[in-house]
């Protein structure tokens, strides 16, 4: 059965890079570059798109572009071919790329639960990172091979809990690409500067975020992508999975593959039966659910029309003085790892990798 690891890594922004590069080396060359989405992504080797959002990179987040070159020569591949594979969703709307996520507002302790869905090339070799970047704020966050931290599942030690979804937006722009604003997040002080800095920063390709604060009551739910965001606070339970459904967002043009739309109407059902039958939501049940063979909300069919499968399920509670979470290889399984904040927790033992 995969299992997940855990890293610990540190240092300047080049030697994270390079640290979590070494992680993911060996089935990036062995199962990554024989794929069909490395192949097609590689065309855009030598574009102006791609120059573009190089670029921005380089000019507005300096620190993220010392991770991906230490990622490029962790990884040994070239900085460009890296940058590519980290550009993926804004070039290509049909990445590798899923998740969903339930959400429940609380007055006292909000809670995000979420799981992660990604190319099953990568099962068993993804990992809970827990990463001191010198000059930022420590995190911890769920890391594929070859690719940067942030945009999957990420709790800070300032008290930020993130969890991100694929949108296949059709429109992009020359635009800061979505992986490394999801990084640039991880930076922030409070929900203020985050939603902020979505908001002001020119967009490439668009993502979901759930956002919530250690000490504060909101989640916010936050689309964007190419000119465009909106953000909401969540004033009840709520489902959402891998295309855009704000108002002011769901018409623009983007492509809503059979498993998502299945997954936000099923999820949205097992809400709605909830609050109707005036029962507690259980998100890791809703997570879980399968009710639908061809598209469960629960993935792990090896030929998922998506070519995606659920790698791991976090579950959020975000408190008043910590932020307290699990993370499960399966939603209805045994906890994994025992996270508080941007650490692992005494209680839990796995076995590490220092980086």
């Amino acid at each position: 059965m995969p299992s997940l690891n855990f890293l610990r890594i540190e240092g300047s922004p080049f030697d994270a890079g390079v640290a979590l590069g070494r992680f993911g080396a060996a089935v990036v060359h062995e199962r990554l570059l024989a794929s069909a989405a490395w192949t097609h992504l590689m065309q855009w080797r030598g574009s102006a798109r791609l120059a573009a959002m190089a670029a921005l990179v380089r000019q507005r987040f300096p620190r993220i572009q010392q991770e991906l070159e230490g990622l490029a020569h962790g990884l040994g591949l070239p900085f460009e071919d890296t940058l590519i594979w980290n550009c993926r969703g804004d070039l290509w709307a049909m990445s590798p790329d899923g998740c969903t996520t339930v959400q429940l507002p609380d007055s006292m302790v909000p809670r995000i639960s979420h799981n992660e869905d990604g190319d099953p090339i990568f099962a068993g070799h993804c990992a809970i990172a827990e990463v001191a970047v010198a000059g930022s704020p420590r995190f911890a966050s769920f890391v594929y091979p070859g690719s940067l931290p942030g945009h999957t599942i990420a709790v800070t030690d300032v008290g930020l809990a993130v969890t991100v979804n694929n949108l296949r937006l059709q429109h992009v722009e020359d635009g800061v690409p979505r992986m490394v604003l999801a990084r640039a997040l991880l930076d922030a002080s409070n929900l203020e500067q985050a939603a902020g800095l979505l908001q002001e920063t020119p967009k490439a390709g668009g993502f979901h975020l759930t956002l919530a604060q250690r000490g504060r009551p909101e989640i916010l739910s936050v689309e964007f992508g190419a000119g465009a965001c909106s953000v909401q606070r969540v004033e009840a339970p709520s489902l959402h999975s891998n295309h855009a459904i704000h108002p002011g967002m769901r018409d623009l043009p983007q492509i809503i593959t059979g498993s998502s739309g299945h997954r936000q109407q099923r999820g949205d059902a097992l809400l709605a039966d909830a609050q109707r039958k005036h029962r507690e939501v259980q998100p890791l049940v809703v997570l879980g659910d399968r009710a639908n063979a061809k598209f469960p909300i629960h993935r792990d069919d090896p030929t998922d029309g998506d070519e995606e499968n659920t790698l791991a399920t976090a579950d959020i509670r975000v408190g008043q003085s910590r932020i307290d979470w699990q993370v499960y290889e399966h939603p209805l399984g045994p906890v994994r790892f025992q996270m508080t904040d941007g650490h692992q927790s005494p209680t839990s033992q796995p076995t590490s990798e220092d980086a």
